[in-house]
C-alpha cells in the first residue's frame, strides 16, 4: 500500500468518525430543543390563560364603572387585557436563572 492510499484510508475513517460525533451532537441539540419547545408550549398556554382572564376582569370592571353609552367593545377589552397580560408577563414572568 503506497503512502496516498494509506493516508485515502485514514481519511476515510476520520470521516466516518466525524460523522458519527455529528449524528450524536444532533441528536443532543434535539432533546434541548424538544425541552424548550416544551416549556415555550406550557409557558404560552399560561400566558393566553392568563390574558383572557385580564380581559374578562377587565370586562366585568368596565361593565360596572362605565355609564351605558361609553362602554367599549368585547375585543377591545380583549386587546386592553391582553397588552396587560404581556407586560405582567414580561415583569415576571422570565428571570435569570441566576435568580431562580
Amino acid at each position: 500500500m503506497t503512502p496516498l492510499e494509506l493516508r485515502k484510508q485514514l481519511l476515510l475513517a476520520e470521516s466516518e468518525l466525524n460523522r458519527a460525533e455529528l449524528v450524536e451532537e444532533w441528536k443532543a441539540i434535539s432533546v434541548v430543543f424538544h425541552g424548550v419547545a416544551d416549556r415555550a408550549r406550557k409557558y404560552g398556554s399560561v400566558a393566553l390563560s392568563a390574558s383572557v382572564l385580564m380581559a374578562a376582569l377587565t370586562y366585568f370592571w368596565r361593565i360596572k364603572s362605565a355609564p351605558a353609552q361609553q362602554k367599549p367593545t368585547w375585543w377591545q377589552l380583549l386587546l386592553k387585557g391582553a397588552k396587560l397580560g404581556a407586560s405582567l408577563w414580561s415583569q415576571f414572568g422570565q428571570r435569570p436563572k441566576s435568580e431562580i
